[in-house]
């Protein structure tokens, strides 16, 4: 089993309040607003933008390996997330994170690059976790 540890802090109300992130491994220090959150401020990050950048990559690495698994050799996969954070009936809510991944693989046919890369959406642990959102994947083979 492995565990890894972050932390926040936040001063204040919503609106006018701040705060801070810390990834403990690394020491990675970030900071949080309402303006980086709901409004199009991008002078500090959001619970939002972390767990895209969390998905992102606990993607890459499934297809990564998933690909090798299967007799072919990843060369590079890079994948972008898009974290849709809307207003419903019961408040705020991650509705959709869109996965946009290009990767050069040699040797592979479109048909089974989209298969491994479907299966990588499915079976990675970020995916399994955020069950309740609608995950999209756009895979194009470089």
């Amino acid at each position: 089993m492995s565990k890894h540890f972050a932390s926040a802090y936040w001063e204040g109300n919503l609106p006018k309040g701040s705060g801070s992130y810390i990834l403990k491994t690394s020491n990675h220090v970030g900071s949080l607003k309402f303006s980086t959150r709901f409004e199009d401020d991008k002078s500090g990050s959001s619970p939002e933008e972390l767990i895209g950048a969390a998905h992102a990559s606990c993607f890459s690495m499934a297809f990564s390996h998933a690909l090798d698994q299967g007799g072919y050799t990843p060369i590079k996969v890079d994948t972008e997330a898009e974290v849709t954070l809307s207003k419903t009936d019961n408040g705020f809510a991650i509705t959709e994170i869109l996965l946009k991944t290009k990767a050069k693989v040699n040797n592979i046919d479109n048909d089974k690059f989209q298969e491994f890369a479907n299966g990588a959406k499915e079976g990675c642990p970020v995916s399994k976790a955020l069950t309740g959102t609608t995950i999209k994947l756009e895979a194009e083979l470089v």
